[in-house]
Order: C-alpha cells, then structure tokens, then sequence
C-alpha cells in the first residue's frame, strides 16, 4: 500500500491502516501525499471540524474525551487529533493526550491520532490540516482537533476548524492571559472548564463582559461564554449546543465562504512552506548572503535584491541550478 491511488481505495474502505499512513505522509511532507489529497479531495468537507486551544492545565484532553463520548451516544463517528509537545531530548510526543483518552480507544467509533509539535510552526499547522482532510474523507462525523498550547503554529490549527473552543479555566489568571494573548479574537465559544472550583463565577463574568466591550467579531456572531466541569460530565450538552448554534450561524451566512477563506490561509502557508525550503535549504542562498553582508551591503539592500530577482522569476531557476549541480 504505498502508491496514493491505492492509499486512496483502501480509506474509502474503511481501511485504518491506510489512515494511519496517509497521515504519517502528511506529517512528514511525502512527495506522494499531494497526490492522494487529489484522490480522496472530493470527499473532504463533509465532517464537522471543532479546534480546541487553551493554555496548558486548562483541562483540554479531559473536554475532548468527554466531549467524544457525548458525541458517540448520539451515534456521531469522531476523528481526533492530539498535538502534543514534543520531547526536548528525542523529539518525539509524550503522547500524554492519549493516555487521557485511554476509555475512547477502545471504541471502534473513535480514532485517535497524536501529532508532535517539534518546535515546528508552519509545517505543523500544514499537517494537521492535511491530517482533518484525511480522516474527513475516511468518513468520519466529528473531527477534533486539541492544541498544545496558545502560540501562532496553534492559531494557524485551529484556524482552519469550523468552530474553535478556547478553554480557560479559573485559579490560572486565565482572564488575563486570554486578552493579552489574542485569545478572544479566534474563540468562537469561550469554555470555563472546571466551573465548580472558586473564581469559575468572576471568570466567566469578566470574560462575559470582555467580549460585549470589544469589537473581536463582524460576522453577526456574538461569542457565548459556557461554563462546564468536564471531569464531572457538567455542562456539556449546553456546550454542545453552542457548537449546533455556532454552525446553524455558520450555514446562515455562508459555511463555503468561510472554509474557502481559510484553505486561502493554507494556500499561502503552503507557499511560504515550500519557497522556505527552495531558497533557504541545501544548496540555497545562505552562501549569497553572507557574501553580501561581508561585502557590507544591509540586511534591506540584499533583501530588495533577492525579492527583485524572485520576482523576476531568477532567483528560483538559480536556486534549482545549483541544487543540481549539488546534487551531481
């Protein structure tokens, strides 16, 4: 199973071996990944995407189990996908998120996948998305989507969800830390999670407040604050009936319209993706760089220069001359 158009008959099947790998390719930027998103592309879009950010110790793996496991009762298939921090020695994913979520392993109606962060930003925010359309042609309902932490690679994540969860939790100065960082602005539902320890109240009443005192949405929606215990298995059917009235607002003004400005988001990470390792890879302009800065030209000059050449169409027929030549 290693050509794309098998890949591709075997996830229509079911098959979550072919899953599995047709994630791992998209994980590790395989030349035959492009080409098995062209086989199964015509079945993606069909599942409900849900982002789940926060700080660290917000309880966001215990949300995303329980919330798995309302959405299985109500008979929806569910695809998760963990971002876990990576190991500052090996590299790999504590994987700490699937230890969490051992009783949905268990059911057939779940798949779970683990992704490490790697201290990557782009290429990582360019796989999971890869990953989503992946298990959304699979088939499955729900897909799920829980980040590590709160930095930009995580907005780009849960960016590209239809509907986004930050979850904030009270004790943490988690008020606070949502409006320095930015937080409130990608938040479709704001999440109290652990709303039976002291503070949950003056939390969600200042975030309550936070969100009628600025101007964060222009699409008619108005961000609701909820108020849950997910260890308890409080509150979450009135979460989930958010998510319902957040995609029905979704559907209202023009759920395509919204995907597509967000695949133009992928779009142009992709590129930056790709001319990063075309011009800045082996055999790229490193070498002319430091020739310029040694010849005392400034950082602007040699910039304006490169982006003329790039521009003009040089800069790359150069760049793949001499990786060729490299490579020889």
């Amino acid at each position: 199973m290693r050509d794309p158009k098998t890949i591709a008959a075997k996830l229509f099947e079911g098959d979550r071996l072919a899953l599995s790998r047709s994630i791992s390719w998209a994980e590790d930027a395989d030349p035959r990944f492009p080409k098995t998103l062209a086989c199964i592309w015509e079945r993606v879009g069909k599942a409900r995407r849900l982002g789940v950010t926060g700080p660290p110790g917000a309880g966001k793996s215990t949300l995303v189990n329980e919330l798995a496991r309302h959405l299985r009762e109500a008979d929806r298939t569910v695809g998760i996908l963990a971002i876990d921090p990576s190991s500052p020695f090996s590299g790999g994913a504590l994987l700490g998120d699937r230890i969490r979520m051992e009783d949905r392993t268990k059911d057939s109606g779940v798949f779970i996948r683990s992704m490490a962060s790697r201290e990557s930003h782009g290429g990582l925010a360019r796989a999971s998305v890869d990953a989503c359309d992946v298990m959304d042609a699979f088939g499955f309902d729900e897909i799920l989507v829980e980040t590590v932490g709160v930095g930009q690679a995580e907005y780009d994540i849960v960016g590209a969800a239809d509907t986004v969860l930050v979850v904030l939790c009270p004790g943490a100065g988690d008020g606070i830390q949502a409006m320095k960082a930015g937080l409130l602005e990608v938040a479709d539902i704001l999440v109290v999670n652990k709303s039976d320890l002291p503070g949950a109240d003056r939390l969600q009443t200042d975030l309550e407040e936070a969100t009628h005192t600025r101007d964060i949405r222009r699409d008619g929606w108005e961000v609701p604050v909820v108020g849950v215990s997910a260890a308890k298995d409080e509150g979450l059917d009135k979460l989930l009936g958010a998510v319902d009235d957040h995609r029905a607002h979704l559907e209202r003004v023009g759920l395509e319209a919204v995907r597509r400005q967000k695949r133009a988001q992928q779009v142009k990470r992709v590129v930056g993706e790709r001319l990063d390792e075309e011009l800045w890879g082996d055999g790229g302009l490193g070498g002319r760089v430091d020739s310029a800065l040694n010849a005392g030209s400034t950082a602007y000059d040699i910039a304006e220069l490169l982006l003329q050449d790039v521009l003009g169409g040089k800069l790359m027929a150069q760049t793949r001359d001499s990786k060729t030549e490299a490579a020889h």
